[in-house]
């Protein structure tokens, strides 16, 4: 994947369009430079007119091929901008969860942010970049046709000067990589920062830790690499500019010794690479920024997020159907996972898992902790894919061409929520009053308002925040519900509300509800109680209501 790729593929029309006027940018230069190198070779007066007149003519067209082509690949760059913003966004949201778990939300942030922001700032400077390279190929063209014998001397000396930048932009962008490794650990320790702030605030000695030997150490690091690999760049843009210096000097004094070439050539030559030193002084300046997003672009592909793959990112507009069901099995479903990121130590390992849930049903599934209650919540609803075995709903195959169909079946709060702070997807004209209505069953009026469907407020306790993750569950009315561990938070009171009341309403309903818990004194509120223990069904049985 290149920034090339993306822009032809935002507007390959556009790209050509400004690739044509580039060309013509690039002849009307080498025009205008010859008619002054003509012009100052040659002062007859009848001569001088008809040179005035090209003179005008190649400055109007060196000016007009420049603006169309400068404002075609800002339209073409700024489309891919925006394309690449919404396609990666749309690849993380068709990304499996358990791929978006074991890179972690600091990577994640990481590439949203920076390495976005690098790719854009490239694509900012590829218009400028484009004409300064087409100015710089019809100089050459033009130094071709003063001399052939000066122009070989002219690519021998290009080439050795491009050799000696590669290998010291090499290096440079050695530096770059290792600095954007540097940068997803000091993601890490942001977050450590802002989540572990009030551990950090109670206690001296973790605080001073954190500060030197993580925070300190990393953004030093980054800082280093950083300043190493910029550095080897501004040494390589000194080189080059230096080489640039010496082609004068010996187009100037050696040339006229070696090859007796005309004034008008070597006048030529000089005009012609002086004209030439701000667009190359371009070209050297933009290839850190470049480079930055070569790397920017590799880390991206690293995380499996590969701008290039649109088919994951595929977002269809019609609305699974949700229809009525009457039996799920999960049929010797297996799923494993590392005990942590980049931890192959131990291996935790779900089943197999037999189970068959009948519609309407209240299954609490219950166990210790790392018991794999949470992943059994995510295979049953679809987050997770299983490794081996299958989930059947009515005697059909759940797949991977219906599992968007199969999860729009449920309504889930997890122990991790995210609480949005729009009722998204709901469009319905009586939204509002509906949704006052749960806020009033869970006595949030008081602290909540809702106008439009927006929530007057999320910041609130946990326990608060979870009874408004339970409104949009309740909103979506969908016929199954997952809660994981939804009563941890709550106090007593509103604890026995929820497993006393606000779950036989729902499965009077006809809902089915599987309910992640701990709370042992409410067991007899189900109609199956599921234990697991280190992965395995301990037990499956009937729960006799009194």
């Amino acid at each position: 994947m290149n920034l090339f790729y993306l822009l032809l593929r935002s507007s390959w029309q556009i790209v050509l369009m400004a690739g044509l006027a580039g060309l013509l940018n690039g002849g009307s230069t080498a025009g205008l430079i010859a008619l002054i190198n003509g012009t100052l070779s040659n002062f007859d007066g009848g001569k001088t007119t008809w040179l005035g007149w090209g003179f005008l003519i190649a400055s109007i067209v060196l000016l007009a091929t420049h603006f169309s082509s400068q404002v075609l690949l800002v339209k073409a760059s700024q489309g891919a901008i925006f394309q690449m913003r919404l396609l990666l966004s749309r690849q993380i949201l068709a990304s499996p969860l358990r791929t978006l778990e074991n890179i972690g939300n600091p990577q994640l942030l990481a590439t949203l942010t920076d390495d976005i922001e690098a790719v854009s700032r490239s694509f900012s400077i590829l218009p400028g970049l484009f004409n300064a390279i087409a100015i710089v190929a019809g100089c050459l063209i033009y130094m071709a046709w003063l001399s052939w014998s000066t122009f070989g001397i002219m690519v021998g000396l290009i080439a050795f000067g491009v050799f000696s930048y590669e290998l010291l932009a090499g290096r440079a962008n050695r530096y770059l990589r290792l600095a954007r490794e540097e940068q997803d650990r000091l993601f890490q320790h942001f977050r450590a920062l802002t989540e572990g702030n009030k551990e950090l605030k109670l206690n001296r000695q973790r605080r001073k830790a954190f500060i030197r030997q993580d925070l300190t150490t990393t953004a030093s690091s980054y800082r280093q690499y950083n300043l190493r690999g910029m550095t080897i760049f501004a040494t390589a843009a000194s080189w080059g500019e230096l080489l640039l210096f010496v082609t004068i000097g010996f187009i100037l004094f050696a040339l006229p010794q070696l090859l007796r070439s005309e004034q008008s050539t070597v006048s030529g030559y000089v005009i012609t690479i002086v004209y030439l030193m701000m667009p190359m002084q371009q070209v050297i300046e933009a290839i850190p920024l470049l480079s930055k997003a070569s790397v920017a672009l590799k880390k991206i592909d690293s995380l499996q997020l590969s701008l290039a793959n649109d088919s994951l990112a595929e977002v269809k507009d019609e609305e699974p159907e949700i229809v009525p069901w009457q039996q799920l099995t999960l049929d010797q479903v297996t799923h494993s996972y590392a005990g942590g990121q980049g931890d192959s130590t131990f291996v935790f390992t779900l089943g197999p898992i037999d189970l068959t849930f009948k519609a309407g049903e209240l299954v609490f599934i219950v166990g210790g902790n790392g018991s794999g209650k949470s992943t059994l919540g995510k295979l049953i609803t679809g987050l997770y894919t299983p490794e081996s075995g299958s989930i059947y709903v009515d005697g059909q195959e759940i797949t991977e061409a219906n599992r968007e169909w199969y999860r729009q079946h449920f309504s889930v709060v997890f122990a991790d929520f995210f609480l949005f702070d729009r009722l998204l997807g709901l469009g319905k004209p009586d939204l509002d009053a509906r949704a006052l209505e749960y806020l009033e069953k869970l006595r949030l009026t008081h602290k909540v308002n809702i106008s439009e469907g927006h929530l007057s407020t999320t910041a609130l306790s946990t326990g608060e925040r979870k009874r408004l993750a339970l409104l949009t569950a309740f909103l979506e009315d969908r016929p199954i519900y997952l809660f994981d561990e939804w009563a941890s938070d709550q106090d007593p009171v509103f604890r026995k509300f929820f497993y006393t009341q606000m779950l036989p309403e729902l499965r009077n309903r006809g809902k089915t509800i599987f309910v992640i818990s701990h709370d042992d004194r409410y067991f007899t509120v189900a109609d199956r109680l599921i234990k697991l223990d280190y992965g395995k069904v301990e037990y499956d049985k009937t729960v006799s209501n009194p």
